[in-house]
């Protein structure tokens, strides 16, 4: 009797255990503690009781995230239809992790409608949702997930914008131009083509601008003719798109704007120095190097000096008259060594009694870098000089004084009860912890911090302008290495003139490891002018310049920008730069992209890790120039952290990433890479190896 009881005390008593414990699952269903609530639903959906659906329906609306997320776990275990709505509305949930528990959720129940939302939220999400949608729909057996969602966010787009541009407000419109302009459809183009003679000027550059981005050639014609407008903004958009188009014909058009001397004339000139090499783009370079502003003329030069010069007969003959040598003598100094053979037509106005063409002629043979000209920019120097020192002579014989006299001194303080002055107060002591708190900021942060340099007089009687044609000699000795320049210049280096004193350090550039020494302590004073102008200097004097400005970079804050962009306009830091511009990478900010890029440059594997490392802060401004410098490199071992971005909600950096995997070439990430040649945007589909569309052909997916 007792054999037959047992088996049945023993059901009962497991029966009861149960209770139990659903009893007190579903106590902890209402525990204030979110990680409870998160476990409690987690152990209640691994019982798989219909009747839990409510429960996990209620969790979905909780206030926590972790819980949230379970629900949708939960639900989709369930495989019920009638969930399906609630498990989309968490797709779009404030929480990323959510969101791609939720996407998991519906492809557990399989049904055409919850395909639908993972198609339709795809294009909507983040980079993490993004990926994992595709994995969702490729665990309900979708042949090309990727390729099918591309799809259908390219069509998305295509529509609202299309819808905007024919019926939607004034702004609407203006913003779909541009957004058309972006696909790259041959559609697109009819429909912007017409648009940019609208006389609404404001739709009008929106119209061009779009034509920039979709890349057809079909719109250079129509948009060069722009170029003639009076509206600046219509003009800036024209030039800025023939730029994105990249046709050399349209180099004649923009010579004209470039040497007009205008507001966009500068914008006119980087437009043809992007274009590629073609007699034409030549003759407009040589022409701006001529009679464009000298800013522009200057830049044109430099750009021709690698292409062999400029024709010597057109400069010859302006050098030949006084009422045009200023321009031949501007194009000589823009053209440098290139024009070396024009020196003996150049060295007759050192001469001349015109201070202004006489500078320009230093400045040309300067440029030159002709060493037989120093002779003769020492005599002129000398009598510069005797002119200037009269006028510059201390008005008051003794000297000022450095330092604070002790009641006047704000570094001491004050006793308690002191009567308030000038210097103090509450405003002053605010200012002095500002003060203090930087300083602590730098020093933690290894940069030294430069005190304002103390004035030796109170004022100069001689004007700047005055002091120009003394500051080019001195420039012309230190870059001819005059004798004697390099003590000279350092008598210089200090001086209460900034126009002399730059142009000394700059001067010093040219003198050796110690007038480059000289030159770097200088970057770290706070006038933003003189970095500009030295960093410039030393980046083009090879590596021993370039070197100084990377030792440099640790010791700085945000003027780090100003020394990594004179290294990028010059090219690559030598390799030995690397760990210093790893530093910076690390350190984030706009800095990290530049840094980043000339990593890619330099072709830095040492760099890899580093710049994956970045890749991991989804909020880096530097993402981009990241991803691409990792194409640069061409390490195959990071094509998967790269592949990622391949879902990147952002367009640009999709191409990125698409540009870097495909110059690694490793055969990683085909799939998507393939999906993308769908995408809406041209510069991903380009990016990802897609041919141009033809005819308004669908892209892949079948959207229109």
């Amino acid at each position: 009797m007792r054999i037959r009881v047992r088996p049945l005390f023993l059901a009962l008593t497991l029966l009861v255990g149960c209770n139990g414990n659903r009893d007190q699952l579903l106590a902890e269903i209402q525990d204030p503690r979110p990680e409870i609530r998160a476990a409690a639903v987690k152990r209640l959906a691994a019982q798989n009781n219909a009747d839990d659906l409510v429960l996990f329906t209620r969790a979905a609306k909780d206030l926590s995230g972790i819980v949230r997320g379970e629900a949708a776990a939960a639900l989709g275990e369930s495989q019920d239809a009638r969930v399906v709505d609630l498990l989309g509305e968490l797709l779009e949930d404030p929480d990323e992790a959510v969101q791609g528990q939720a996407a998991l959720a519906l492809a557990k129940v399989k049904n055409d409608k919850a395909k639908a939302y993972l198609t339709l939220q795809y294009g909507r999400r983040g980079r993490a949702t993004r990926q994992v949608i595709v994995q969702a729909l490729k665990s309900t057996n979708v042949a090309t997930p990727m390729a099918t969602v591309v799809a259908a966010e390219s069509k998305g787009l295509w529509d609202r914008n299309l819808l905007a541009l024919t019926e939607g407000a004034l702004p609407e419109r203006v913003g779909a131009a541009e957004e058309l302009g972006k696909s790259g459809r041959p559609a697109a183009v009819n429909q912007l083509l017409p648009m940019v003679r609208d006389s609404q000027v404001i739709l009008a550059a929106a119209a061009v601008r779009g034509l920039g981005d979709a890349g057809d050639s079909r719109a250079v014609a129509p948009i060069a003719l722009l170029l003639d407008e009076s509206f600046p903004e219509l003009r800036e958009s024209a030039i800025s798109a023939l730029m994105k188009l990249q046709d050399p014909t349209a180099a004649t058009r923009l010579q004209a704007v470039a040497v007009e001397k205008s507001a966009v004339s500068p914008l006119a000139t980087d437009a043809i120095l992007t274009f590629q090499r073609t007699p034409a783009t030549d003759a407009a370079l040589c022409a701006i190097a001529l009679d464009g502003a000298r800013a522009e003329a200057l830049a044109a030069g430099r750009a021709m000096r690698s292409r062999g010069g400029c024709p010597a007969e057109p400069i010859a003959e302006r050098l030949a008259k006084p009422v045009s040598a200023a321009s031949g003598l501007q194009a000589v100094a823009g053209l440098g060594p290139s024009a070396k053979a024009l020196l003996p037509k150049v060295t007759p106005w050192l001469n001349q009694p015109d201070v202004t063409l006489r500078t320009l002629a230093v400045e040309a043979v300067t440029r030159v870098g002709d060493a037989s000209v120093a002779p003769t920019l020492q005599k002129l120097y000398e009598q510069e000089i005797a002119g200037i020192t009269a006028l510059r002579a201390d008005w008051i014989p003794q000297a000022l004084p450095l330092k604070y006299s002790p009641e006047l001194d704000p570094s001491i303080p004050r006793a308690p009860g002191a009567k308030d002055d000038n210097r103090t107060g509450k405003h002053a002591q605010l200012f002095e912890r500002l003060q203090a708190l930087n300083a602590a900021r730098a020093k933690e942060a290894g940069r030294v911090v430069v005190p304002p340099r103390v004035p030796s007089e109170l004022g100069d009687d001689v004007e700047a302008a005055k002091l120009e044609p003394l500051a080019t000699l001195l420039t012309g000795l230190g870059a001819l290495k005059a004798p004697g320049s390099l003590e000279l210049l350092k008598g210089y280096a200090n001086d209460q003139s900034p126009v002399l004193r730059a142009a000394a350090l700059v001067g010093l550039t040219y003198a050796g490891p110690e007038g480059v020494e000289i030159a770097r302590a200088a970057l770290l004073e706070p006038d933003r002018e003189l970095q500009k102008t030295l960093a410039l200097a030393l980046a083009e004097q090879g590596e021993s310049g370039q070197l100084a400005l990377v030792a440099s970079l640790p010791k700085m804050g945000s003027e780090k920008l100003v020394v990594l962009g004179a290294l990028a306009r010059v090219g690559p830091p030598p390799a030995s730069a690397s760990e210093v511009l790893q530093g910076v990478v690390k350190e984030g900010g706009a800095e990290a992209a530049v840094a980043a890029m000339l990593l890619g440059r330099m072709g830095a594997k040492d760099a890899v890790p580093t710049l994956l490392k970045a890749l991991d802060d989804s909020n880096s401004v530097a993402r981009r120039d990241v991803l691409l410098a990792l194409g640069a490199i061409g390490d195959a071992k990071s094509a998967e952290a790269v592949g990622r971005d391949l879902y990147h909600d952002l367009p640009e950096i999709r191409a990125a990433a698409a540009t870097a995997l495909r110059k690694m070439n490793s055969g990683a990430e085909a799939e998507p890479l393939e999906a993308l040649k769908g995408d809406y945007f041209r510069e991903v589909r380009v990016a990802a190896g897609a041919a141009p569309l033809k005819d308004d052909a669908p892209v892949a997916g079948g959207a229109q």
